[in-house]
């Protein structure tokens, strides 16, 4: 209590010694006691810039710049379905060298003709050796299948031979049946009538002529010469012989300095029909929904190319 009107009592002579220099202060004097004046410079305007000069990554908006997706896009769509396409090939090539197993009863291909052949194939479309090794290997390891050929008539009258190997024919037929009227084709007798089983010898085309090729047709023996000329690949020609003279039409060919690519035994067409571009899709559609079926190893029509 003592300490408490102690500080009252030094308040007030505080208030009495300093209550001239209170009374004195005005507003005005306060602030400007207490504010200090401030110096002002002349505000300079400079442009605003419209884009920052830093060093950042710029996001570009044009479809050009898009690298990364036309990238993918070719190798989606053009690369893919090549390399499917390749792997299914290599597949029937496969197919085809059981087959080749087992009708010659030999997996050495210097005493099976068959095997020697659809080897000869094989390198002709870059199938690796591994692989020719192993599908040789495994036809002597794998299930014994039957090879079957299946007569069909398409829409437009032309007629298929479809080749198939399978352990299962009962559910091979109901399939290939399926994609037959899926197309508005169907199985019928008769269609085999429609070729002529051939000998034929592939060889390369480069740097001959129409002329040329008939001439070395004639001389070798040959029944006829077509040329091949597939996308991606060499130009190559076709010589068709019987099946008799198939050894020698290949022999003189070699001799003449034509370098021989493979000979194999295929169904040609002695009546070829004629389609129109509507019926030619349609039918080719056909064809690859067989090709892309697992059993099926080849596909023969008598369409006119």
């Amino acid at each position: 209590m003592s300490r408490a009107m102690a500080g009252c009592v030094v308040l007030r002579g505080l208030m009495a010694r300093y209550s001239r220099l209170f009374d004195s202060l005005t507003p005005t004097a306060c602030v400007s006691v207490w504010t200090r004046p401030v110096q002002t410079r002349p505000v300079q305007t400079r442009p605003v810039p419209t884009h920052r000069t830093c060093p950042v990554r710029k996001l570009h908006l044009c479809p050009n710049f898009y690298a990364g997706h036309n990238k993918w896009s070719k190798v989606k769509h053009v690369k893919g379905p090549k390399d499917a396409a390749r792997s299914r090939m290599f597949m029937k090539f496969a197919m085809m060298i059981r087959i080749a197993v087992k009708d010659g009863g030999s997996s050495n291909p210097e005493f099976n003709v068959a095997l020697a052949n659809v080897v000869e194939q094989c390198r002709e479309k870059n199938m690796p050796k591994a692989s020719i090794e192993a599908a040789i290997k495994g036809a002597e390891k794998s299930k014994t299948g039957t090879q079957h050929t299946y007569e069909a008539r398409g829409p437009a009258g032309y007629m298929l031979l479809i080749d198939i190997l399978t352990d299962n024919n009962t559910r091979s037929l109901q399939d290939v049946r399926y994609l037959l009227n899926k197309h508005s084709a169907a199985l019928c007798d008769g269609a085999r009538h429609s070729f002529m089983r051939k000998g034929v010898v592939v060889a390369l085309g480069e740097g001959v002529s129409c002329e040329q090729a008939l001439e070395l047709a004639i001389e070798v023996g040959a029944e006829d010469v077509q040329e091949m000329d597939e996308e991606d690949e060499k130009p190559t020609l076709r010589f068709v012989c019987g099946l008799s003279e198939q050894k020698k039409v290949r022999t003189s060919l070699e001799e003449l300095g034509v370098h021989t690519l493979s000979s194999s035994l295929e169904f040609i067409p002695n009546a070829p029909t004629k389609l129109s571009q509507d019926q030619l899709e349609a039918a080719f559609s056909l064809i690859e929904a067989l090709n892309d079926y697992p059993d099926v190893v080849r596909v023969w029509d008598n369409i006119q190319s």
